[in-house]
């Protein structure tokens, strides 16, 4: 074992060249639990066969030992080695039946990690290493055993008995105050899968039946009062199950699936193997209380959490350096599953949206990282957005290259040969070569170097031989990041189309870029000619292009590949903002000039084009926000950013006036609330138009919004008329922020979206108003929603204050986090992650950023923190 650091410095980091298989297998596990909220008792029973030489080590931490048997025989104290972290035993036999009997707290378990109280219930987390907090084990992935859980709890307080699996035996106990159920799991999986409930709930159920005929009855666990509000991801896990089967012709196996919903959870949901726990802000929906963007989320993480039953759990990873291939693999999935359900176009511009505002900043910042790690300190901090997003965009730029077929081919022996082991990035891509026939050894590059390719393209009109043509010139350079200076190329499939004045001039081209630099040609046209370069955004790079901005409103006229299109726009956007965010720095005022008039009219244009749908159009309509500004940026100060961004919704507000106002009225609807994606387009654009009213200071728009949250018969809409009036200010924005909060105290779940909506104000106080709300009455700093809602909203969308030169956002902002940090160090850490933009900040602010992050450093935080606060500083 590797001892503790010392008070602030960095622990010893884990590395991928340091792996070694496990030196024993454990072919069964035997868990007894007596649950019990400040002392639950666990025996466990692990039956053990050597693998190799040398001693058995079982991880644990903030666990109490009562015994230790080995072949039934009790150890003393000088039988085995015990550490904070480890119980270490030496001269096993080759086959050997060890029992540990151990208590915990889980009360007192504010980590969230292990076994844990939510509501009175019982619930655990153990992705990546909260196993180890319930009982002494091998706690790694690579470990795999079939699970015997028994549980007993008092009847009155604790009805529902849940574990993975299928219940074979329940009963009364003796004393007939408690009861108990025994569960077991016939397929083998690491302890991380492993999962408990326990307590009282209302259930939702209903069944499904799979493509072999077997009938599977599918449970929902929610707060008594919630099950109605549960319909709408039990609607969307029978769309999953069902297209998991069409698609990748994956049925599921057990007898059973629950989903359980807590409302303390570190993350969103967990895939634990046949019982799924979900944060119930990713659960439960209906129109009153959840907004559109609500119900997209628990279609996308239901279904991502059930297609892991595959991608993750009948085939898991080797070591957690091999995080993305389960995380990248079934976030491909569940984006393909939105796809289809929500509309291919909208999806990817979403998908992409989304790298872009949270990965592409990790990998221009102090934290980029390979998607799959070399080294880590803390597993629980590398759940990024490189290994989900860009892990997710790997495999589908392996999907382009090979085609759909074969990569049908690739997944199906990859399901085949792997299921039941511990597998690794090079097997994966392994099947796919076997199954293929391609050589993919240059593609694992992608795995293995940190940073986003920048792709340069050139045209040159020129080329004379063998006839008149243009030559265009695709090349390739990343740029270093921490610990990674030298690039080599990688696999780029490159997707292009020559578009002229009336369309396309060529038929959709792809040039598969190995090298730095490749070259191709086109004949000469007789018109002017823009290129639609990585149409689909067939591979997740930064474009360089010499395009000028009548390219870019070419492409917004005429380009028939959608995501094209509106990335032309988008484009445009950022080369009006940042060029105003810097006119802003330098105290000049912005200008109005003839790329701005001719962007406007390009959305008027799109608005009013009816071969689009109407979640194009608001997506279109979305200006770039301050982060992806800054990006775009070598240096900014964000308020300039801010104040640039809001001046372009201005302009498009003031100019597209009279088409907004009419397309608002038109676009209204008193018919019943629908999830699906035509009627939240309606409100998306509905709601758009209202937005970009509100930022031209349209005089009529207070009264809109204020009819509009009076009168809104969903939350999507009323939520929407809140926010606009936050942006439009004035003394309104109180009263209309405490009538929404009588309104809705009651409900947790809508007062999370309130703290949200209040941290990314800009409060006339300043932050003391931020402050403020922290003691608020319903203000919970230990639960991860309601402290997410309100700070992390306040250090990402809320750059007046949080950037304000006087550096007091930093200060409030540094100091929630180390509170933070005392009970969730997990929490903490990805809140710090806020801080790795400081790098594009100007000057002053990064020596401020920098103060607090040594700061930071110096309060002794936990591991966690300390690894983001060292290498977001650069030590």
């Amino acid at each position: 074992m590797r001892p503790d650091p010392l008070p602030g410095t960095a622990p010893a980091p884990t590395r991928l060249a340091d792996y070694t298989p496990p030196n024993f297998k454990i072919n069964s596990v035997d868990l007894d639990f007596d649950l019990k909220p400040k002392g639950t008792r666990v025996k466990s029973k692990l039956a053990l066969t050597r693998v190799s030489g040398g001693d058995l080590h079982l991880d644990g931490e903030d666990i109490d030992l009562k015994s230790v048997k080995l072949d039934g025989k009790s150890l003393k104290r000088a039988d085995y080695t015990l550490t904070q972290t480890q119980l270490i035993l030496t001269d096993l036999p080759d086959e050997c039946v060890l029992e540990i009997e151990t208590t915990c707290n889980p009360a007192d378990n504010s980590k969230l990690m292990g076994l844990y109280l939510s509501g009175g219930r019982f619930c655990t987390q153990c992705e990546a290493e909260g196993f180890r907090r319930i009982t002494y084990y091998p706690d790694r992935p690579d470990v795999l055993s079939v699970f015997t859980v028994r549980m007993k709890a008092p009847k009155d307080k604790y009805p529902y008995l849940l574990s993975n699996g299928n219940m074979v035996e329940s009963g009364d106990s003796e004393d007939g105050k408690s009861h108990y159920a025994v569960w077991e799991d016939p397929f083998r999986k690491p302890a991380y899968l492993f999962a408990l409930v326990a307590g009282e709930f209302d259930t939702l159920e209903d069944s499904f039946t799979t493509m072999s005929g077997r009938d599977i009855p599918l449970t929902i666990y929610v707060d008594p009062g919630d099950a109605p509000r549960a319909d709408y991801a039990l609607d969307s896990l029978k769309r999953a199950m069902k297209w998991d089967e069409d698609t990748f012709g994956r049925e599921y196996d057990l007898e059973r699936f629950m989903v359980v919903a807590v409302r303390d959870f570190n993350f969103g949901a967990m895939e634990n193997k046949g019982l799924n726990i979900f944060n119930s802000s990713l659960l439960l929906a209906d129109a009153e209380t959840a907004t559109d963007m609500n119900f997209e989320r628990i279609e996308s993480v239901v279904a991502h959490e059930y297609f892991h039953n595959w991608t993750g759990n009948r085939i898991t990873c080797r070591d957690w350096f091999q995080l993305c291939l389960k995380e990248g693999f079934t976030v491909f999935r569940d984006q393909e599953f939105s796809a289809d359900q929500r509309g291919a176009d909208v999806q990817r511009i979403k998908d992409v949206s989304a790298l872009r505002g949270r990965q592409f900043p990790e990998d221009a910042g102090p934290l980029a990282h390979p998607v799959r790690p070399t080294e880590y300190m803390k597993i629980d901090n590398f759940y990024t957005a490189t290994i989900y997003e860009k892990g997710a965009e790997l495999i589908r730029m392996l999907k382009t290259i090979l085609g759909p077929e074969n990569f049908r081919k690739g997944s199906d022996l990859y399901f085949e040969m792997l299921d039941g082991t511990a597998a690794t990035i090079e097997q994966f891509i392994e099947c796919f070569e076997q199954a293929t026939g391609e050589d993919l050894s240059q593609f694992m590059r992608w795995y293995e170097q940190a940073g986003t390719p920048e792709l340069s393209v050139t045209v040159d009109e020129s080329l004379t031989t063998p006839v008149q043509g243009t030559r265009i010139t695709f090349s390739q350079r990343t740029k270093p990041t921490p610990g990674q200076s030298e690039k080599t190329p990688v696999v780029l499939p490159i997707k292009w189309q020559a578009i002229g004045e009336n369309g396309p001039l060529s038929e959709p081209q792809m040039t598969v870029l190995t090298t730095e630099e490749n070259t191709v040609s086109l004949p000469r046209f007789d018109e002017a000619v823009s290129l639609s370069v990585l149409q689909d955004f067939s591979a997740p790079v930064i474009l360089n292009s010499q395009q000028t901005s009548k390219d870019q409103l070419r492409l917004m006229a005429q380009d028939p590949n959608a995501f094209n299109r509106w990335e032309a726009g988008q484009t445009l956007a950022r080369k009006l903002i940042g060029t105003q965010a810097l006119a802003l720095e330098s105290g000049e005022i912005p200008q109005t000039d003839d790329a701005l008039r001719e962007y406007c009219e390009a959305l008027r244009n799109t608005l009013h084009d009816d071969k689009f749908d109407n979640n194009f159009k608001a997506l279109t309509l979305s200006t770039p926000g301050t982060a992806e500004i800054l990006q775009s940026l070598d240096q900014a100060d964000p308020i300039a950013a801010y104040l640039a961004g809001d001046w372009l919704s201005r302009a498009v507000g003031n100019r597209l006036r009279g088409d907004l106002l009419q397309r608002y009225h038109d676009l209204s609807d008193d018919g019943e609330f629908s999830p699906d994606a035509e009627s939240a387009g309606r409100r998306a654009l509905r709601n758009r138009c209202l937005s970009l009213l509100a930022s031209g200071r349209d005089a009529v728009t207070a009264g809109l919004a204020t009819e509009q949250l009076g009168t809104a018969t969903n939350m999507t809409d009323e939520l929407a008329a809140l926010i606009t009036l936050t942006k439009l200010g004035g003394k309104r924005v109180n009263t209309s922020m405490e009538k929404f909060y009588d309104k809705w105290k009651s409900n947790p779940l809508v007062i999370d979206k309130w703290f949200s909506v209040q941290g990314m104000r800009n409060h006339v106080e300043g932050v003391s108003a931020i402050k403020e709300l922290t003691e608020h009455e319903v203000y919970d700093a230990r639960n991860p929603n309601r402290v997410r809602a309100l700070i992390g909203s306040f250090a990402m969308a809320n750059p007046n204050l949080f950037h304000a030169p006087d550096g007091s956002g930093y200060d409030f902002f540094t100091d929630q986090v180390l509170d933070m940090d005392r009970r969730n160090p997990q929490v903490a850490a990805r809140l710090l992650g806020a801080y790795e933009i400081w790098r594009k900040l100007d000057d002053r602010r990064q020596t401020q950023i920098k103060d607090q992050l040594k700061t930071v450093i110096a309060s002794n935080p936990s591991k966690n923190v300390l690894e983001i606060a060292t290498k977001t500083l650069g030590n």
